[in-house]
């Protein structure tokens, strides 16, 4: 990747710095085309400090550094995204991310499902919603529903119509969350099992 550090303002080229597992961003910095090669070489994001006038490899003194995982240019060539894998809280002051948030996963509408269904369980005596009921009637009757719905979708995959194979796939996906939240666990426990098989 070719970057004309000439054409930039004052040589800087803003670089947004990305978590390359949960996609959330990090912090916003700025490279020279030293911090640039800097960066290549150590494999450590290393910025140019504006404030400081010189180079800082992210991490030299709290030793949160910013390991590279990959460098995209934008379509204009004028902005990096940074992809890392850091290495502590990437904020001075601690945080996970310079705009005071958590670096967690997140999977858009199946964390938000994820939340609906914590949110019922942990009023499921005044709720009334199928899914308090559920949690209402215990464990037993949760695991039931997960088996019952395990095998409609099989039913379905052996037939060819693909809506209701969908549809038993979308309930038994559904009942499956419900099942991990009665057992104190969410999507992303499952998932930490899978990486840690990951070859």
């Amino acid at each position: 990747m070719n970057i004309d550090f000439s054409k930039l303002a004052h040589g800087l080229i803003p670089a947004i710095i990305q978590d390359s597992e949960t996609k959330n961003v990090l912090m916003l910095g700025y490279m020279n085309a030293e911090a640039y090669q800097k960066t290549l070489d150590i494999q450590k994001v290393t910025f140019y400090s504006r404030s400081k006038q010189r180079l800082w490899t992210k991490g030299e003194e709290s030793g949160n550094f910013l390991h590279l995982v990959d460098i995209k240019n934008d379509c204009d060539e004028d902005t990096l995204l940074i992809q890392v894998k850091p290495e502590g809280p990437t904020c001075h002051t601690g945080s996970d991310t310079c705009w005071q948030e958590i670096n967690n996963q997140s999977y858009g509408f199946i964390s938000k499902l994820e939340n609906t269904i914590k949110q019922r369980k942990e009023n499921a005596t005044s709720d009334k919603s199928y899914v308090a009921s559920l949690f209402e009637k215990g464990i037993n009757k949760i695991a039931q529903k997960v088996g019952e719905e395990a095998v409609e979708v099989v039913i379905e995959a052996k037939d060819s119509n693909d809506d209701l194979f969908l549809s038993e796939s979308a309930d038994l996906f559904f009942h499956y969350l419900i099942l991990l939240q009665a057992k104190g666990y969410q999507l992303n426990d499952v998932i930490s099992v899978l990486k840690a098989r990951e070859k």
